[in-house]
């Protein structure tokens, strides 16, 4: 079997960083690093300038958001959630979705890739 390759765009391996200095405000827009990029899932950085957000969309699979620094919004699925400095939440799969940075906020993205196979699970 072939090892999977893994994929980086900020030399963050093996290494300890603070993830608020990866990644820079920029302007009325939203910045984003993706730190680690794999077929089962990927990690990215976002920053937001105040009042800038992700309009509402879905995606296919569950993901993590964690407040990194700042306060947001999050509406799911027409439920409001304000996310503060050290909060996270999940965002289910298929179920529509929108950010607002209610001030300059950073938040990482962790996105999980379910696979179609059956996962035994140990104890």
């Amino acid at each position: 079997m072939m090892e999977e390759k893994v994929k980086t765009n900020v030399e963050v391996m093996e290494e300890v960083k603070e993830l608020k200095r990866l990644i820079d405000y920029q302007d009325k827009a939203v910045v984003s690093k993706m730190l680690l990029n794999r077929r089962s899932g990927n990690i990215t950085l976002f920053a937001f300038d105040e009042n800038e957000g992700l309009s509402e969309h879905t995606s296919p699979y569950d993901a993590l958001v964690y407040c990194v620094e700042g306060k947001c919004e999050i509406n799911i699925g027409g439920k409001l959630h304000v996310l503060s400095e050290g909060e996270l939440i999940i965002m289910p799969a298929n179920k529509p979705h929108s950010v607002k940075a209610l001030s300059n906020f950073k938040m990482l993205l962790i996105m999980i890739k379910e696979s179609s196979q059956i996962v035994a699970s140990y104890h």
